[in-house]
């Protein structure tokens, strides 16, 4: 019986040193997983925020792209505004890069807007060349009715080209509006193409004959319209003077055709994150 008590005894000491040891696995479980559940919603929220805010640059560049600076510098500083609240869970250390990205985006949109945009002076110029087309269209009917000499199948060419050139024309400046560089250059050359069919090699001398009538509509053109840009740029000219002279305008637009320019922010979002 006494063997017997101190089995029971000693077995009682295992099951106490058992069930302690199940009480201590118990405490520290409790104590060790909520942290990691933490961490795992903090890193789930701040990747949340950084889609969001991914989306956000993303709108930026559509205001943009719609020639809406001012709402899209407005944004930009709201997502600035955003990034300095308790909210924020995005990394501190990238958190300081996206706020300076911001800031030096804002500073040169700021700076760009004072000022005229390279797709506003492509704009001015593609203007210039349909006045002087409008004008070389009706000087060129007016000359085919007084003057019977004419070849009236260049003529009639001419009539039919240079009013799809100022359709083609349109297109660009849709394009240009809408800052798309590929459909601005492809409806430039289109143009041009279009253009080159008036002037053959031959045809120097014909492409002159319009101009002294043309003189005077020019200088009152140039009159009219000087802009207030540098002289020097060929977008400052009053008007070209002849088919040739366009085309040289638009060699040169197309040459000069401007490119979108992306948000810093944008290419730091965009980049893998760590």
């Amino acid at each position: 019986q006494h063997s017997v008590n101190e089995r029971l005894q000693s077995n009682e000491q295992v099951v106490s040193r058992l069930n302690e040891m199940d009480d201590r696995l118990f405490a520290v479980s409790q104590q060790t997983l909520p942290e990691p559940q933490s961490q795992s919603s903090a890193s789930s929220q701040a990747q949340n925020q950084l889609d969001l805010l991914r989306i956000q640059i993303q709108a930026a560049d559509r205001l943009l792209a719609d020639n809406n600076d001012s709402a899209a510098i407005d944004l930009l500083r709201g997502l600035h505004w955003q990034l300095s609240q308790s909210s924020n869970e995005i990394a501190p250390a990238l958190t300081i890069v996206i706020k300076q990205s911001l800031m030096k985006d804002i500073e040169r949109l700021q700076a760009s807007s004072a000022q005229p945009s390279p797709w506003q002076i492509q704009n001015l110029a593609i203007q210039n060349i349909q006045d002087f087309l409008h004008r070389y269209e009706r000087l060129s009917s007016e000359s085919t009715q007084n003057n019977s000499t004419d070849d009236n199948m260049s003529l009639t060419r001419k009539q039919l080209t240079i009013p799809e050139v100022i359709m083609t024309l349109n297109l660009a400046s849709q394009a240009s509006n809408m800052r798309e560089q590929e459909q601005l250059v492809g409806y430039l050359r289109q143009a041009r193409n279009q253009l080159k069919t008036l002037v053959p090699k031959s045809a120097l001398s014909e492409e002159s004959a319009p101009k002294a009538a043309m003189a005077n509509a020019t200088d009152e053109a140039s009159t009219g319209k000087k802009q207030t840009s540098t002289a020097k740029n060929l977008q400052t000219r009053s008007s070209p003077t002849n088919i040739v002279e366009v085309i040289d305008w638009l060699d040169k637009l197309i040459a000069n055709a401007p490119k979108p320019t992306p948000l810093l922010t944008t290419q730091i979002l965009d980049k893998p994150q760590s």
